[in-house]
């Protein structure tokens, strides 16, 4: 993550959703750098082995932590304490909003590390706090084009400025699909292979028309033709159509390209007059859905036409085929 994510923005960010309160409520420690999206709790780092304890993540005390601590004695507390309080811990959240026990928050205070209470219980406080952190914390990008949900599908249509992707996206929109982004994509990577995509917060659903301006997409078809953000499923490359395009007949030969080092599917459309675009981004949709459930009409087809070159082969007394390039040297041979 390029720009500085601290304790005070996450506080920020998650003081209502996580029931948070920093405790003492004053600045100090706020400011502190968080490195990394992982959230531990302190374990064994407690009872004294700190070998393998990743002190610079956000810590977690619950009610087990809490309770042993409570239980030491007044100079063995103060002495874990201070151990656990050496490292560089961005800061130390505290659930069930348990009562420190003593010494606690002056070591806290003496080492500029914050410590943020939650009225949560523990499990609770992982499940929501994990996915603010990989969100902030996800590889991130623009990307120049415009985001469609077709049929539940996020089509990316790319190309060069002025080739018609709004255009083609508003036409899908008038068709009942809804809108993500126009013109700019911002695009995070969340896990190992999903994209999620989403517009500008300020131009977020507007949609520059050229000859018209900019219009309000969900105050003219309303606010069912637009959604915040959607999973990239499929690129869409519109290109213009010239007889020297190399154009995919079958569809056997998919196209990938890499997004965040993500692999995507990419279908090329050549452009011409007459071609109804729409229609073959709704197909592309559909498409990918039927492959997404197993079903890839161009290897069904491919397989069909083989078995029927096999057969074909075999009545006129050629050799075993093995597939569709042996089926067409031995029938070429034949035919010679």
């Amino acid at each position: 993550m390029s720009k500085l994510f601290t304790v005070g923005q996450l506080l920020e960010r998650t003081r209502h959703t996580l029931l948070l309160e920093h405790i003492p409520d004053t600045p100090d420690g706020l400011d502190r750098a968080i490195l990394s999206s992982d959230v531990s709790s302190p374990g064994l780092a407690l009872a004294g082995y700190v070998e393998r304890f990743p002190g610079r993540r956000l810590q977690v005390m619950g009610e087990t932590e809490i309770t042993y601590l409570t239980q030491l004695d007044e100079a063995e507390r103060a002495r874990i304490l201070r151990l656990f309080f050496s490292f560089p811990l961005p800061c130390v959240f505290v659930t069930k909003s348990l009562e420190l026990p003593g010494g606690f928050l002056e070591t806290a205070r003496d080492a500029g590390v914050p410590i943020l209470r939650s009225a949560l219980k523990t499990n609770e406080f992982y499940r929501r706090v994990k996915p603010v952190l990989e969100e902030a914390f996800a590889a991130t990008t623009t990307l120049h084009g415009s985001l469609a949900d077709v049929f539940g599908v996020g089509l990316l249509f790319q190309g060069k400025s002025g080739i018609g992707k709004s255009e083609c996206v508003l036409d899908l929109v008038e068709r009942g699909h809804r809108l993500v982004a126009d013109d700019l994509v911002f695009v995070a990577r969340r896990g190992n292979e999903i994209l999620i995509g989403r517009g500008h917060e300020h131009q977020r659903h507007y949609m520059e028309v050229r000859g018209i301006g900019l219009i309000d997409i969900p105050a003219i078809f309303g606010i069912r033709a637009v959604r915040q953000q959607k999973r990239i499923e499929v690129v869409v490359q519109l290109a213009e159509w010239n007889r020297e395009s190399a154009v995919e007949r079958t569809g056997l030969d998919t196209e990938t390209t890499t997004v965040l080092d993500v692999e995507l599917p990419k279908i090329t459309v050549f452009l011409n007059p007459g071609k109804n675009i729409t229609v073959i981004a709704e197909v592309i949709a559909m498409n990918h859905l039927l492959r997404y459930s197993g079903i890839d009409p161009a290897g069904a087809f491919n397989d069909r036409l083989i078995a029927r070159m096999r057969r074909a082969a075999a009545d006129r007394g050629l050799p075993a085929i093995v597939g569709s390039a042996e089926v067409r040297q031995y029938l070429q041979e034949d035919d010679e």
